[in-house]
C-alpha cells in the first residue's frame, strides 16, 4: 500500500512538472500579438504546422502562417524580408549567410529513396541509386526485380532535399533530364505511391506505409541509424532569420528547442537538436 502512495505521489509530481513547464512555454508568448510568416524547406512543415496549432490555441492574438517552396525559396524570402523565418533543409549558401542571416539548426533528417511497395526490390547500393538517375539501368529486371521501366522521380533545384541527395546519395552525378519533377516532399511521396515502376527520394520524417524505402549498402533508412551515424545520408534542418530574432519570431524559435518543440520533431519522424 504504501508503495503504490509513494507511485501515486510521484505521478502527481510528474504532472504538476510537466504542467509547470507547458504553462511557462505558454506564458512566453504573453502579451505578445500579430503575424508570424514562415515559408522554405518542405521538411520542416509538420513541425512548424504541430508548433502553430499549439501556440495559436493558447493565444488567441497570435496568427501564424506556414508555406513550403523549397529550401532556396526559404532563404530568398526571408532574406527580402518577404516572411519571418525561412527553412532550409542544408546549410545557407555563402551567397545567402552575406545577406544579414542568422540560421538555427534544431533537427537531423535523413534523405532516403523511396519505392512503391509493390517493388520486390528490397537493397540497393549507392552506385545503383547514381546508375538509376543518370540513365544507365533503365529497367527493375537489372537489379532483380519485374521487367518494369523505372520512372525517375526528383526535386527542383530550389529544394534542400534534393541538394543532399545529389551531395551525399549519387556524388554530384548527373541526373538525366526524362526525370518527373515534383514540388514538395509530400508531392514526392504520393507519386511514389501511384506507381508501381517509380523510384524517388524524400525525408525519412516522410516515409510511412504509403512507400518503402530500401536499404542503402545494407543500411537501413531509419532515425537510429541517422543518430549513430550508421546511415550516411543525413542533414540538419534549419530555421533561419533576416538578422537577430526579435519578439513573436524570438519566442517561436525558443519555442521549438523546448521540451515541447523536441516531441514535435520527434513526431514528425526527426531527431532534436538543442539550441546552439
Amino acid at each position: 500500500m504504501r508503495f503504490i502512495s509513494s507511485l501515486f505521489a510521484l505521478f502527481i509530481a510528474l504532472s504538476a512538472t510537466l504542467a509547470t513547464a507547458q504553462a511557462a512555454e505558454n506564458n512566453s508568448f504573453s502579451g505578445l500579438s500579430g503575424s508570424l510568416n514562415i515559408a522554405g524547406g518542405t521538411a520542416h512543415i509538420p513541425v512548424m504546422k504541430k508548433a502553430a496549432k499549439h501556440i495559436m490555441q493558447s493565444n488567441a492574438d497570435i496568427r501564424i502562417t506556414i508555406a513550403g517552396g523549397g529550401s532556396g525559396v526559404g532563404a530568398q524570402k526571408v532574406a527580402k524580408g518577404l516572411v519571418d523565418i525561412g527553412n532550409t533543409g542544408r546549410a545557407l549558401k555563402p551567397s545567402e549567410a552575406s545577406q544579414g542571416l542568422v540560421t538555427f539548426p534544431f533537427a537531423i533528417d535523413g534523405v532516403a529513396v523511396i519505392l512503391n511497395p509493390e517493388n520486390p526490390v528490397s537493397a540497393l547500393t549507392k552506385q545503383q541509386v547514381a546508375d538509376i538517375y543518370s540513365g544507365k539501368i533503365s529497367n527493375w529486371q537489372t537489379l532483380g526485380g519485374e521487367d518494369r521501366s523505372i520512372n525517375l522521380f526528383s526535386r527542383d533545384e530550389a529544394s534542400g532535399t534534393r541538394a543532399v541527395f545529389m551531395k551525399k546519395m549519387v556524388n554530384d552525378s548527373r541526373i538525366i533530364n526524362s526525370a518527373n519533377v515534383v514540388a514538395s516532399n509530400g508531392a514526392m511521396k504520393t507519386a511514389i505511391a501511384h506507381d508501381p515502376g517509380a523510384i524517388g527520394y524524400s525525408s525519412i520524417g516522410y516515409i510511412d506505409a504509403s512507400v518503402k524505402a530500401p536499404s542503402l549498402d545494407g543500411v537501413k533508412p531509419s532515425n537510429e541509424a541517422c543518430a549513430s551515424g550508421e546511415y550516411p545520408v543525413v542533414r540538419k534542418l534549419f530555421m533561419n532569420t533576416k538578422g537577430q530574432p526579435k519578439g513573436l519570431t524570438l519566442q517561436f524559435i525558443n519555442f521549438i528547442y523546448t521540451a515541447q518543440g523536441a516531441k514535435y520533431i520527434q513526431e514528425s519522424g526527426y531527431i532534436p537538436l538543442a539550441a546552439q
